[in-house]
């Protein structure tokens, strides 16, 4: 079992990353995140996923002396999903991660109630999984063309593993744009051979429910104040990601006839 130390403050001078529900600073080899009341659960689930070998996650390295978590700041690139599509093989290679987090994840059952940051404090469901939630390709880490690492998991909670394989699916395809719709059919295929589960239209019906879920946990989160969510109305959420849905639905059937 991983347990808390308090991390002194690193020399090295901050520097602000961009990206992230509740913001993050690198010190040095360290990235430090502001807690909430989901962080003892977020812990937990790391540290269950670090103990039994998940690659691919950032190691936990306690508190430092602003009470912020101090995780393992992963060496690679971000992707700028406005500007990139990632390729093929980048792809496949986070689905496959997907894919082996959630059969690992299965096994990990807290009994009792636990705090998340979507639901609030909830018990697992028989029929549920401790889902990333939050596994879109700006959450990916790439090193030298590959995919290494999955971060920002702070989102982390009960869901279905189809929640996480649809929202990955939306950023990543990408599904949120205007996509050619060939090019749709066909990363989409990747998509389902890699995870090996659903069939594409599965998948596509889960991103509807999967995305209006997302829109809703914003607006809830900005109403009783979360500042994490909070930051997400400077990029006109949650309205954008209706507006996207409703653009998307749009495009299914065109999408449906390429399959």
């Amino acid at each position: 079992m991983w347990h808390a130390e308090m991390v002194p403050r690193e020399e090295t001078g901050p520097e602000h990353l961009p990206g992230a529900v509740g913001g993050v600073t690198r010190i040095a080899q360290t990235v430090r995140r502001p807690t909430g009341p989901w962080t003892p659960a977020v812990h937990e689930l790391l540290t269950y996923l670090h103990d039994n070998g998940l690659r691919g996650i950032p190691a936990l390295h306690g508190f430092d002396d602003e009470g912020r978590e101090v995780l393992e700041h992963v060496e690679g690139r971000g992707v700028p999903i406005d500007r990139e599509i990632v390729l093929d093989t980048v792809l496949v290679e986070a689905v496959t991660w997907l894919r082996d987090f959630h059969d690992l994840v299965d096994g990990f059952r807290p009994e009792g109630v636990r705090t998340w940051r979507g639901p609030g404090a909830v018990e697992l469901g028989a029929d549920q999984i401790i889902c990333h939630h939050d596994p879109g390709a700006y959450n990916w880490i790439i090193q030298s063309g590959h995919f290494v690492a999955m971060i920002d998991w702070d989102m982390a909670g009960p869901g279905r593993p189809i929640d996480d394989l649809a929202f990955l699916a939306w950023t990543a395809i990408p599904l949120y744009r205007a996509t050619p719709t060939s090019e749709v059919a066909r990363r989409l295929d990747l998509l389902v051979e890699a995870y090996g589960e659903w069939g594409p239209m599965t998948v596509l019906e889960a991103v509807i429910a999967r995305m209006t879920t997302a829109s809703d946990r914003i607006e809830a989160g900005q109403a009783r104040g979360d500042q994490g969510f909070l930051n997400l109305a400077k990029v006109g959420e949650p309205q954008r990601t209706r507006d996207r849905v409703a653009a998307f639905r749009l495009r299914l059937p065109e999408i449906d006839a390429a399959l």
